[in-house]
Formats: C-alpha cells, structure tokens, sequence
C-alpha cells in the first residue's frame, strides 16, 4: 500500500507493465505474408541495413539496396543473391535530391514498383559541444532527416496511386530521448521522428502505412564507422562499450528479425529492446528527471572537451587502443562488424572521399 501511495514511483511501475503487456500483445499478433513485395532500403550495404536486406530476403522479398560505397554495396549485393534473394544495387548519396529520384526510378524500371521503403541511412557523430560544429549539424540533417525525407516523396506518388505501400522510418532512442555527446544525431533523429509520426497520422486513409522503427542500441559494429570529436579515444570508448555489451546492446539478427515482423504487422510505433522501451517511458512520465540524470553522466562519466578540429573514425580509434581488457569487453561488437561489412569502409566513388555514412 505504501507503495501506490507514492504517485511517482506507481506510475513507474504502471509503465513498466505497459512495456510488458505491449511487448506480449505485439509478440502475439500474427504477421501478414511479404511474399513478392519490393523493398528499397536505403544504407543496405552493411549493418542494420544489410540484416534488413537479408531478413526481407528470407520471407521472399525482391530487394534493392543503395549506398555511397561501392565496394561494400557490391560485396552485399553477392552475398544477397548467393542466398537465393533477386536483389540489385544501386549507388546513390541520400542526401542528394537528384541522386534519390533518380535511384528510385531505376528500382521501378527493373522491379515495376515499390512496396516497402526502409529509410535506414544514417551518420553517427560522438562528441561534446565544444568540438561539434555547424557544419556536424547540418551533416546529421543531410543525412538523417534529409535522407529520408527524399525517398519517402520520390516513392509516394506511386504508392498514393495504388493507395498501398508501407514507409519504414529507422529511427532511434535517440530521436526520443537526447543523449548528450551525440547532439547532432540526436537533432536529425528528433526531426526525423516528428516527420515519420505525422506521416503515420496522414497517409493512413490513403492506405499507406508508416511505420516509425524506435531501436534502441544494437550490436551491428556501427561504432567503427561512426565519427569522434573531441577526445577522441575516451569518447570511442563508452560508445563502444555500449554498442558491444549485450546486457546493453541488442543482438543485430534478433533486431532485424523483431523490425520486419514490425511491419509485417503494421504496428506503427515499435520500440526495439527493452532498455529503449524503459528509457522512452521513463521520459514520457519524468522527462526533468530523465534529464537531470543523463547530466550527471556526462558530468560523472563522458570525457570533456577536446583540443582536436578533427574527426577520426571508429575504426581509427580502435587502432589506437591495445588494451586487452578492452579488446575482450568489445569483441561482441568487433564480430558483429566482421559479420555485417562495417571493416568495408574503402573510398567512395561518389566524390565525397572516404564514405562516412553509416547505416544503423
């Protein structure tokens, strides 16, 4: 009784068994075949995007991947067709207009049409505030919102057409809650989630369903890919430890697996893992709570500021740390980007150098 007597800690409570109930429900509910439906997903050549490819694949899905990196799309397209899957690639900077509609028209000629759009293409930017800079905003904004605002237009014309076809917006906790020393992610994710929500809203009488995909932290060795500022080797370590410990992360396969069930389902809003779901409820019910503790992390556990200008990718700070009790906490992440193509991260053909864009 003394316990219901306190109001905070009942609702937490309450939202815990909401998390559970719905994470039940959801588990129950029965999937609709995918069989022969075409899907583009967008940063399908490694991570997430590649299990997504893969997963579609699997339930019978003609699939069309892009990327702005040639090696590694062509690397997941062969491993796509040597699974059975007729899949095609198609090279292409999200972040550019032009690039996208055109990507999108080469999909309809071969395919005859669009059914699922997977919006997956990400960047990643770790760093305090002191070294982040305009120009690391409006990168994240390119990319995150950006990309996927121009699939989602170029493709629904012919969905409104058909009143069919599902959008599938890979967002992320962080598009729910902000996390400090990710702040230019954590914008475009934020932006992203609003568009991906009133999308939901408007297109359902059309006949479109959206479906705005919450993950939480996921072990596909994006954090190699991924860029640090600032003190670089102190920020690349409690990121990477987060995207490798399993109590944290989440098993990429099962993540991949529990999202295409998402929308096979049609659910609109499916958060992945529960430590995201407990973190987006503990939020929505003490957001200045929630805030006040995540800035007593960044006072207590995250580096300071940094003197360096410069970025260095993950996988460039990893060669620079040998210690071996590191090296064993993060061999789950260091697999999972063997197994998943994060070490491609050769040269761009597009002309914007070394490609950075990560995928999920």
């Amino acid at each position: 009784m003394q316990v219901w007597g306190r109001p905070g800690l009942g609702l937490g409570l309450a939202g815990v068994g909401v998390v559970v109930a719905r994470h039940l429900f959801t588990r129950r509910s029965r999937p609709s075949s995918l069989d022969g439906q075409v899907v583009l997903i967008t940063g399908g050549s490694r991570g997430l995007g590649f299990l997504l490819a893969m997963e579609f694949a699997r339930r019978g899905c003609r699939v069309a991947i892009c990327s702005r990196n040639v090696a590694a799309l062509e690397h997941a397209r062969q491993l796509l067709e040597r699974q059975g899957a007729e899949a095609m690639s198609v090279q292409c900077d999200v972040a550019d207009r032009q690039q996208v509609e055109a990507m999108v028209e080469r999909v309809t000629a071969r395919f005859g049409r669009v059914d699922i759009l997977v919006n997956n293409a990400g960047i990643i930017q770790v760093g305090p505030i002191q070294n982040q800079t305009l120009e690391d905003f409006q990168r994240a904004m390119e990319v995150i919102f950006w990309g996927t605002l121009y699939p989602t237009m170029a493709v629904l014309p012919q969905m409104l057409e058909r009143h069919s076809g599902r959008i599938v917006n890979i967002t992320s906790i962080g598009g729910k809650v902000s996390i400090p020393h990710l702040l230019p992610y954590g914008a475009a994710k934020f932006a992203a989630t609003g568009l991906s929500e009133g999308l939901a809203a408007e297109l359902a009488r059309e006949g479109i369903r959206v479906v705005t995909v919450v993950p939480g932290l996921m072990r596909t060795g994006s954090h190699l890919a991924a860029e640090f500022k600032g003190q670089a080797e102190g920020e690349y370590r409690w990121f990477a430890l987060g995207a490798s410990l399993p109590l944290i992360s989440m098993n990429a396969r099962r993540a991949a697996r529990r999202i295409v069930d998402a929308v096979a389902r049609g659910e609109t809003e499916p958060i992945i893992s529960i430590p995201a779901n407990l973190l987006a409820r503990l939020h929505g019910l003490f957001p200045g709570a929630t805030i006040n503790a995540l800035g007593l992390v960044n006072r207590l556990v995250l580096p300071g500021p940094g003197k360096a200008t410069t970025s260095l990718t993950g996988m460039e700070t990893h060669q620079r740390l040998a210690s071996p009790i590191f090296s064993i906490l993060t061999a789950w992440g260091l697999s999972a980007a063997r197994r998943y193509q994060q070490r491609l991260l050769a040269p761009s053909a597009s002309g914007h150098g070394t490609s950075r864009h990560t995928t999920q």
